[in-house]
């Protein structure tokens, strides 16, 4: 009736796991994937950091609620992701995930109050 955490995780991410193990390419496609989202993601955060310009009493507190983001979806993403299979791939996905919602988070503070 109840499923754990881990069974749900695997019944979500199992089938991604049988697709990467196929072939090399699926696995190569998975990890390039990752590594794009990631660049994405850290070239986005640091284009709006840059854009804010210099730390004051406002910026600080938007910088340090895009720390607090890019921490509660590493904390999300452990508790989701499976740690039995394919870690690497995952911790990967976690911290470009990371830094694609603290980016988006500061895209949106950017376009709110200095725009």
């Amino acid at each position: 009736m109840w499923k754990t955490s881990t069974e749900i995780s695997n019944s979500i991410f199992y089938p991604l796991k049988t697709w990467a193990e196929e072939s090399p390419g699926n696995w190569n496609m998975l990890l390039g994937s990752g590594f794009v989202l990631l660049i994405v993601g850290v070239i986005l955060l640091l284009v709006y950091i840059l854009k804010m310009g210099k730390g004051d009493e406002r910026t600080n507190q938007i910088h340090l609620k895009s720390t607090l983001m890019m921490l509660l979806v590493v904390i999300l993403c452990d508790i989701s992701f499976p740690k039995e299979y394919m870690w690497q791939i995952f911790f990967l996905f976690k911290y470009a995930i990371a830094f694609i919602a603290s980016g988006i988070y500061l895209a949106v503070r950017y376009k709110r109050d200095f725009s």
